[in-house]
This record gives structure tokens, sequence and C-alpha cells, in this order.
């Protein structure tokens, strides 16, 4: 079985010439090392590093086979080992070796908070700092393999006790600050945590938001919680339980800036992150040390070719995998200056990222699809005059798949029609980037990935795991063990099995669980989540392909596309658009529903045009907002649910809950969106 790919995009951007890490000479001869010697080419990326012991063998492999002797189906779980005996610390690495270089008085974060507050960071003040709270920590019972959760929001103290844990052996896990009690319970309880570190509360949207009350709901019962870590970060009064509730600056600015950092085994946990959803219990992919921290640093120095002078922002939330690789180990482990930034896009402003960016001349810029069709809406004619963007190099993409026509107007816009951008394709079971351009090689297609990287290798595949003809789509796969792959999941190897290798263990072929088509040049085109297809009249489309066709109409801002119940083709397309200006004019209800229901047969049209006939909504309905993860990711299958009238999973966790009874209502009532004007919709952080 093959998914048909329709879209097609002729545009392609050149690399352009320049002194870029990897250039082209050297592209082939790590392409020629990284086919002849896979492993051996880790091995290069690995001694990047710096090691406490070298490894003995650098990579074992046992792939999931059947069971001698088991019942049919019963497979052995696979297990990836990699520079075995290598000993390491992987914040000695991001802090430690920069100072004893003398390069202490460097910037290693620029932290700015909503209410603009700032703090500039050096790597000889995170080495103090970290150094801190590690023997706080140490001070507090957490040791080598003790689960420690982090619920804070994006401030120097997460950066800051990530780093600690890690550097005591500890295993993180790091939930967004805005999560629910209950997700956030979920995490602690099934990571059997010993502490928990979160704030009194946070500011969002221009509000200080208390925190505390959820921590200690999360918490509530759970006897292997012996510690609530509290930073102080609005000063609200907050409910204290004594002897387990600690004071971040009562303890860990207490606490000496001295610490001896010990070396761990390289397949020492490194941390947990949980995948997230309406659906399903979230699972707890593990991460190692030694390989994930060479893809982790090896695939930033490639990828977004850093350098000494970077000013690098990845806008993710701390708490996704994004930010864990591109946020902290990737450019720390490489010695970049990086800003992280507490608040939401829009907040004072609309104008808030071209403030930070002038301000401190951020060089590469990494978002999510979504925030950039999100700046599409807020500036339909271009970015607002009076900030100095010109030092912007290299831009980035990370989530889902953008639309083409965002893509170009990201470049356009954000990087002076000079600036490449690097889409990427990974997730957080992958550890790293696995499908991305390298800036100074490859020839960029707006929309597409491009191809694996060097030491990397992916496939479109039939569900015979056959490869697709070119030009066709498939299941994406990824065909040979990589050091960040997650070793497995949390308390749970049979859902790893089962999740990820089960499907294509004949092959050993990892599933990624995304649809993807690859063309006549061998680039990759993702198409959304496998089960996010749309099998219409036996043409099984994609999702991303139909939403990239309507976002390129000059009146969407963004949308949404399902496939939902149909009597006569089994399933047929539903769109929810986003407008990025109201249809017709507000004051006046008749013509704005007349003017609504014209761009609904134009955005028909649109796709008919774009794709064909064959795509075309059956049923398009304007939305506010449509429902997404917060990291971003559009729920295509809530919306189907939505839309067929399902029970719905929870959506507590969701980056915007109300977006799902505001669709909701307007699929119940039979209306399109209200007449009012664009949405002021909160833009995700990648």
């Amino acid at each position: 079985m093959t998914f048909d790919a329709l879209q097609t995009e002729s545009r392609t951007f050149p690399a352009p010439a320049g002194d870029w890490n990897i250039d082209p000479e050297e592209h082939a001869r790590l392409l020629a090392l990284a086919e002849a010697d896979p492993v051996g080419f880790w091995e290069d990326a690995a001694r990047r590093l710096e090691w406490a012991e070298p490894w003995h063998t650098a990579h074992t492999w046992s792939p999931a086979v059947p069971v001698e002797g088991g019942a049919e189906g019963d497979l052995t779980v696979p297990e990836a080992q990699w520079f075995v005996g290598g000993r390491l610390n992987a914040a000695v690495n991001c802090v430690d070796r920069h100072v004893a270089a003398g390069r202490g008085d460097k910037v290693a974060i620029h932290a700015e908070g909503e209410r603009g507050d700032r703090r500039s960071i050096t790597y000889a003040d995170l080495q103090r700092e970290v150094s801190r709270a590690a023997n706080a920590l140490t001070d507090l019972g957490v040791g080598p393999g003790d689960r420690v959760v982090v619920y804070l929001p994006v401030i120097a103290e997460t950066v800051v006790v990530t780093l600690a844990i890690a550097r005591i052996g500890a295993v993180h896990s790091l939930v967004f600050g805005g999560f629910s009690a209950e997700a956030v319970r979920f995490r602690v309880q099934d990571t059997g945590a010993k502490v928990l570190v979160t704030s009194d509360g946070q500011f969002r949207r221009g509000q200080a938001v208390e925190v505390k009350s959820a921590a200690d709901e999360a918490v509530a019962g759970l006897d292997h919680v012996e510690h609530v870590l509290v930073v102080r970060r609005t000063g609200q009064d907050v409910a204290w339980t004594p002897g387990r509730d600690v004071w971040w600056h009562e303890v860990v600015d207490a606490a000496s800036d001295q610490h001896e950092a010990q070396a761990f085994d390289a397949e020492h946990p490194l941390f947990i992150i949980y995948t997230s959803g309406t659906t399903g219990k979230p699972k707890g992919l593990v991460h190692t040390t030694g390989g994930y921290l060479t893809h982790a640093s090896w695939s930033h120095w490639a990828v977004f070719d850093a350098r000494d002078d970077d000013v690098h922002w990845c806008t993710a939330d701390l708490a996704w995998v994004t930010a864990h690789t591109y946020e902290i180990y990737g450019p720390l482990s490489n010695g970049l200056t990086q800003v992280i930034y507490e608040g939401t896009p829009d907040t004072p402003h609309r104008e808030r990222h071209l403030e930070v960016i002038e301000r401190y001349g951020v060089t590469v810029y990494y978002t999510a699809p979504t925030l950039i069709r999100t700046f599409m809406t807020w500036f339909p004619d271009g970015l607002p005059a009076g900030h100095d963007l010109s030092s912007i190099r290299l831009l980035g993409t990370v989530g889902e798949a953008i639309n083409p026509e965002a893509w170009v107007w990201f470049r356009t816009q954000f990087g002076a029609d000079r600036a490449p951008v690097v889409d990427t394709w990974w997730q957080s079971e992958t550890g790293a980037a696995v499908i991305a351009p390298l800036p100074g090689v490859t020839t960029l297609k707006p929309g597409s990935a491009t191809r694996a990287l060097p030491g990397l290798s992916a496939k479109v595949v039939d569900e015979a795991g056959a490869e697709v003809p070119r030009g066709s789509g498939g299941y994406l796969v990824i065909d040979r063990p990589w050091p960040g792959m997650a070793r497995t999941v949390w308390g749970d190897a049979q859902r790893y099995l089962d999740s990820y290798w089960r499907p294509f263990a004949a092959h050993g072929y990892f599933l990624a669980g995304d649809g993807a088509s690859w063309d006549a040049d061998g680039d990759v085109w993702l198409l959304g989540r496998v089960d996010d297809v749309v099998n219409v009249a036996g043409h099984r489309l994609s999702t991303i392909e139909i939403e990239s066709a309507l976002v390129a109409h000059p009146a969407v801002g963004e949308a949404g596309v399902a496939g939902v119940a149909d009597a006569v083709g089994g399933q047929a397309v539903a769109a929810f658009v986003v407008p990025s200006v109201p249809p017709g004019p507000v004051a006046d209800v008749a013509a704005w529903r007349a003017a609504a229901a014209a761009l609904r047969e134009d955005l028909r049209a649109q796709v008919a045009r774009e794709i064909g006939p064959v795509a075309k909504p059956k049923h398009l309905v304007l939305v506010p907002e449509v429902p997404k993860t917060r990291s971003g990711k559009i729920l295509r299958r809530l919306l189907a649910d939505l839309h067929d009238g399902r029970p719905l999973g929870d959506v507590t966790s969701l980056q915007n809950p109300w977006a799902v009874d505001q669709v909701a209502a307007l699929l119940r009532d039979g209306t399109t969106l209200a007449p009012t004007t664009a949405p002021d919709q909160e833009a995700t952080r990648a």
C-alpha cells in the first residue's frame, strides 16, 4: 500500500556559497565515510565530546527477532548500545570544559522574562549556578539514577536545574509549565520521582499565574516524592508543606559553588521525555547520555552551522525535546551563546520576537511552522518596519511539515530572502535531527526536509517494507540504529517493541509513524501522521498537502484537515480553516456570511487547482483556531472526532483547549466563524 502524493513544488533555492562548517567537498567525504562505516562515522562525532574514559565497543545492536520456542508473533525487545565502556558527564561537556578552555567570560544564556527582566549568564556563572544546584539536590537526597521532574516555565533556573540533575547522574523529566495537575501527576507517578521542581507561579500573557497549587495536587499522596523544590518567580503567597517543600533561594543559593562532577557510563539514563496527545497513555521515552549527546552536539554543529559568534534562539518550551536538544545540550555542548524567552510571542505586543532578535543580535532563529503561520496572520502585509533583523543568517523550522507558502514567507520576511531555511524532521523518539538540509550544501525546496543527514538513513516503504517508487508515498522508516535513539519506554519495554519495531521487524526498521513521499531527486516530503491520511474513493491523501494548498490562499492563516465519516465514499475531506482576515464586513452579518460562503467555495476551488478534484474538501468550516498540542501540532484526529460526534479524550493538556468548544459549537449550530476580527490566538513555542 502506498499514499498518493499529488502536490508539486517547483521552487528551489541553491545553497549559498560561503564558509560553512560543511561544504560540498566535506559533505562528500562524510557521506563516503558514513556509507562505508556508519559506526566509525559516529565514533568521530563522539570524539568532539570530552570523555573521562574512552569506550571499548562503539556499538552493539540486538534487533527484534522471533523468540526461540515462543508463540507465533513473539519477538525479542530490541536493544541498542553506543560507546560501551565510555564514561562522561553531560553537564561537564556543556559547561565545565568551556570554562577550562578559558571561555568562562563568554555569555552562555541571555534569559529574557515576559515582563522584560533580563539576565546574561556567562559560562563561568553557569558553572557556579549548576554546581550550587547539584550540591543542593544531593543534600535533598537525590543521587545517580533517581528521577527528578521539573515543572517550570522558560527561565534560567530551568536550564540550571536540568544540567544539575544531569551532573549528579540523576534522570530529569521536564514538564511544560502550563500542564494541568493531572498531566504532571502522571509523569511524577510514572517515573517514581523523588523530587518535583516547580515555581510559586509564572508570567504568561501579562498575568502572574499561580502554579504551586497544581504542583501540590500533582504530588498529593505520592510517598516517593520526598521534596518539592520551589523557585520564587512571581512572589505570590502559596500553600506550604513543612519538611517537604523547600525554597530554591534558601537551599540552592546558599549551597557551595564548588562541585566535583562524576563521570557516568555512556548508557546511563539522562532523561525521560513523554509523548503527548489526547488519546492513550503517554510514553516515557528514555534517552541515555553518550549516544544522545553525540547525536545532539554533532547535528547542532552541522545543521545549524554552529559558529563561535552565533547567538542561537530556539523558541521551544524547555520541556519539549526540541529544546532539550537544540536549546540545552546542542548549543551548550558547542559553547554557543543562546537566548531563552519566558513569554508568549504576542505579550505585550505582537512584535516581541522581533524586538528580542534585534536586542541580542540573534543569528540563528529556530521555530515552529504554527508560529510562522500565526505571524502571517498578524502581519499579512509583511513584518512591520522598525526592527533590525539583519543579524539573522540562518532560519530553522521544526514540529510539523511546513507549508511551502509559509516556508517562502519565513525566508523572505525573517531571512531577507537570503538566509537558508533548514526544515528539520525528527521526533522525541529519535533524540535529534534525522532528515534535514545542510545550509552550505543542500538545494532547498520549500516544504521538504530534503534528505537524511550523514550517518543516518531513512526510507519510504510500503506496508510490506519495500521501497516505494520515487514520486509516491508510504511509511517513513529509519533503517538502521543511530546514537540518539530512545532506548526504551520507561517501565514498558513491550510497548517500545510494539510501537516502533514490530510493524517492520522482519526488516529491522524503526517505524516513525509518519507518512512521507520522496521525489525524483530522493528528497523527502512529510505527509503527516499515518493515522491522519484521508482515504477518499481509493486515494490515500495527505492532510499536510491539502492544508498547504489552503494556506497558499492569501485569505488563510492556518488550516487543519481531517478524514471524516462519509456514507458514500467511506471518508471525506473536512477542512477547518482559520482566516487571516475577516472574509467580509463585520458590521453586516448577512454580507459577512455571504462573503464567508464565497470564500469557502473559493478555497475548495483552490485545492482542486493545486492538487486535484479528488482532494477538494467536502466540508469546510471557518474557525477561530484549530486545537493543537503544546508542541504546536494540529490535532487532526480530534477534529475528526468533533465532526463525527465521537467521545473526546483528555484535552486539558492542549495548548488551546478552548478551541475544542469553539469548533464543537460551530459544528453543532451549523454556522461559520462568527463575524469578528481575525483571532488573537496564542502562538505556540515550537
